[in-house]
């Protein structure tokens, strides 16, 4: 793995007024790599468990694997793990993460740095939980994704974009909170999030973008995911007659990592997993 070269905390100017933090992981060989972009999930970001490892291995396999925070998902460039930046995680929502996945598009298929290392007609994206619903829809939209993979992904934005509870009272409050399991922290949502998912209903319907891929789609999750039922992999597999569908079993929604990940290897699960994409991706 040491011929891995890592650049992480690469600021990209998105549409939002906020840096888009991005890491790329690649073996340095002057010859056009396949590209994967890899988008994490809701209370996500790209240095979560045990994600970096999994960039090395996508890369050891000799793919240039880029991986992102979503501007608002509530980092900073100075501290892109967790959420020092309530403020902003309270501000973004679905159209701001399918922008920010365009930002990324437009800067590998332009960026001069690494333009020896990238083949631009060959790129893949990869989404995990919300990003997956994140890859879908832009992957119905966007003709510079070839294939496109999605990890224990939502099926379904409407279900959770009034993010449960009263919505009369949040549109008084104008905000609502939701407590991180792990930091503890009150992690607010403002109206805006409900505001944006009604004004771009048609384009947020996972469902109809799955309908409309024409590209190579790999759907993969646990069979023992709690956060995400499995039904909803099988219902975007059941959209996509041409789509491919991997269970791994005994595996949760993050496959069997968690955050911090201390062990040098992923687990047996998310291994697995890896090992299906790379397979699917070459």
């Amino acid at each position: 793995m040491n011929d891995i070269k890592i650049v992480k905390q690469i600021l990209l100017e998105g549409k939002h007024q906020k840096p888009i933090v991005t890491d790329v992981f690649y073996k340095e060989t002057h010859q056009p790599k396949k590209i994967v972009i890899f988008c994490h999930g809701y209370k996500g970001f790209k240095d979560w468990g045990a994600w970096n490892l999994m960039a090395e291995q996508f890369a050891e396999a000799g793919f240039f694997f880029i991986k992102f925070n979503f501007a608002y998902n509530g980092g900073t460039p100075e501290n892109p793990i967790d959420f020092p930046d309530l403020e902003a995680f309270g501000n973004n929502n679905y159209t701001k993460e399918l922008d920010d996945l365009e930002s990324m598009l437009d800067w590998i298929s332009s960026e001069e740095k690494f333009k020896t290392e990238v083949n631009i007609d060959d790129i893949a994206v990869i989404g995990h939980s919300r990003g997956g619903g994140i890859v879908l829809i832009k992957a119905s939209e966007d003709a510079r994704i070839k294939k496109v993979i999605s990890l224990a992904s939502i099926s379904d934005i409407g279900s959770r974009s009034s993010v449960t509870g009263d919505l009369e009272k949040w549109k008084k409050d104008g905000v609502k909170y939701v407590v991180n399991g792990r930091t503890k922290q009150q992690m607010p949502h403002f109206y805006q999030f409900y505001e944006d998912f009604k004004a771009n209903e048609q384009r947020l319907n996972i469902q109809k973008a799955v309908e409309q891929i024409q590209i190579p789609q790999l759907v993969i999750h646990g069979d023992k995911d709690t956060s995400v039922a499995i039904d909803e992999g099988h219902k975007i597999h059941s959209w996509n007659a041409e789509s491919v569908l991997k269970i791994i079993e005994n595996a949760d929604h993050v496959f069997n990592v968690s955050h911090p990940w201390e062990k040098e290897n992923v687990s047996k699960e998310l291994k697995e997993v890896i090992e299906v994409c790379i397979d699917f991706l070459k």
